[in-house]
């Protein structure tokens, strides 16, 4: 965890594919009205049976080509299975089980998000957490979207559809809660192009962006203090609150992690708050006149020297010792004990300036969370922040350079840590999430999310089944988990789903 503070207030994504029934219309009007009624049963996981689903598809396309018995009874099976899913999860830990979803463009075409939230019951899941916000676009009609981003859905056409309120719907026909997953201080690479935004981004020393030191050349992060960026992000959330979701979880809660020697930040020079908006945000919190010239004097070059220190001294004389929010002066000496000179006074000082500035990117992210999260609880719905376990570490003499304080989140949002460790057992992953739990105060809801498929091992991870026996030791403190991603669980439905091949 991080070891310091400072001082003043804070506010608060195996089973096979189900092969679809082609019915002829002669066979539909001989034998359709004769089916037998859904024998729906559930597995330990709240999956239903394949010939449960397979029944339920059997319709879903005959609704599809105007059968109105077949809507009838698909809407009638939609139900009864939304009440056995929640059965189920009634009885069965855990009480939330939740899985990670991308919508695409061709998910306009009718039927398709049917498909998908039918696909997302089948597998015993009460919750789906739909990606709204990701790589610099948003899933909000082209024709009706009022954010700097673009949309999702560039279809021909489908300009004014709204894909994420579809989803939101057709969740809840199925007894799903849907949640609205965004990344947060990760705007995306079109933002980072727009010239009325470029004192927005975050940047180091050396002015450069995130596009400087990450692999992903969609990840373009801004900086937590500038207004702007809380305004534009403020906005996008309050058009996603209008779908009416039942959460909104934030994701990218930090800053970007460097690459290499680069994941650990133990310079002033790599912090990412030499933009503007956070170098004015570092000088105020200042209490006197040493304090800001040392603070400046320490981003600028990175260090503060002896030297400068007798300079800051010559120039405010009747102030004494140099104060910022957080810092506490030693004691004055007493005769006949001389005053420390500004040599011995040089390492102690350009420590607490270092400390001060990893304090101060940390509050940005914290106050932005606030910011994000409140329009989402002031209408009494749930918000939750994603983040890495071992985001919030010290490394060495640094710090892990996402600078994630998941630990100082506060207590009111869900905790969702990935817990994605791959160590060809379940042991690592138990690790991360017992770490949360540590730290977690009493009464925090801690939901992790794992990645992986069911029935078998994948990635050097053990199957969701292994994964999800081994977090069963921490009920009754753990009563959700999330599983990263329904394209990993289905792969051919996702491809279909992209390039349009869907039925």
């Amino acid at each position: 965890m991080f070891n310091h503070r400072l001082r003043f207030a804070r506010p608060r994504f195996a089973w096979q594919r189900l092969a679809a029934t082609v019915l002829t219309s002669s066979l539909l009007s001989a034998n359709f009205g004769s089916l037998p009624p859904a024998q729906a049963q559930t597995t330990a996981y709240c999956q239903l049976t394949t010939a449960a689903t397979q029944e339920k598809e059997t319709l879903r396309q005959a609704a599809l080509r105007g059968n109105t018995d077949a809507q009838n009874r698909y809407r009638a099976l939609v139900n009864q299975h939304a009440q056995i899913l929640q059965d189920c999860r009634n009885r069965t830990w855990p009480q939330t089980q939740a899985v990670w979803l991308r919508l695409y463009p061709c998910d306009v075409q009718p039927g398709v998000l049917d498909k998908v939230m039918d696909h997302v019951v089948n597998r015993g899941y009460n919750q789906v957490y739909v990606e709204v916000f990701y790589d610099g676009q948003v899933l909000l009609p082209a024709a009706a979207n009022p954010t700097v981003w673009p949309s999702v859905v560039r279809v021909p056409g489908a300009e004014r559809t709204d894909l994420l309120a579809q989803a939101i719907q057709k969740g809840r026909d199925r007894g799903l809660k849907v949640y609205a997953w965004m990344f947060m201080m990760n705007f995306g690479y079109s933002y980072g192009q727009r010239p009325d935004r470029q004192s927005v981004l975050a940047r180091n020393s050396k002015g450069e962006t995130s596009l400087y030191v990450v692999d992903n050349a969609s990840q373009v992060f801004v900086d937590p203090y500038n207004l702007q960026a809380k305004r534009d992000y403020y906005q996008l959330v309050l058009e996603v609150m209008r779908r009416r979701p039942d959460g909104v979880l934030f994701d990218y809660v930090r800053y970007p992690r460097g690459l290499g020697a680069g994941s650990v930040v133990n310079r002033v020079q790599d912090l990412w708050i030499h933009s503007e908006a956070a170098q004015q945000a570092l000088y105020r919190r200042a209490l006197n006149n040493k304090g800001l010239n040392l603070i400046q004097r320490f981003l600028s070059k990175g260090y503060v020297s002896a030297r400068d220190i007798e300079i800051v001294d010559q120039l405010y004389p009747q102030e004494g010792e140099p104060l910022w929010q957080g810092r506490t002066p030693p004691p004055a000496p007493q005769p006949p004990n001389e005053p420390p000179t500004a040599a011995q006074r040089q390492p102690q000082l350009q420590w607490e300036l270092w400390q001060l500035s990893v304090a101060h990117a940390i509050q940005g992210i914290i106050d932005f969370l606030a910011v994000a999260a409140w329009p989402v609880q002031r209408q009494g719905v749930k918000a939750g922040a994603v983040f890495f376990p071992d985001g919030n570490q010290a490394v060495g003499q640094g710090y892990d350079s996402r600078l994630q304080p998941w630990d100082r989140f506060p207590t009111t949002l869900e905790w969702h840590p990935m817990s994605y460790a791959a160590c060809n057992n379940t042991s690592c992953i138990a690790a991360l999430v017992q770490r949360v739990l540590q730290y977690a105060p009493p009464g925090t809801q801690v939901i992790p999310a794992i990645a992986g498929v069911w029935g078998k091992p994948i990635s050097n991870r053990p199957s969701l089944e292994a994964q999800m026996q081994a977090l069963r030791a921490y009920a009754p403190r753990l009563q959700g988990v999330s599983h990263f991603a329904l394209s990993w669980q289905d792969p051919q439905l996702e491809s279909e789903r992209k390039s349009c091949r869907i039925r």
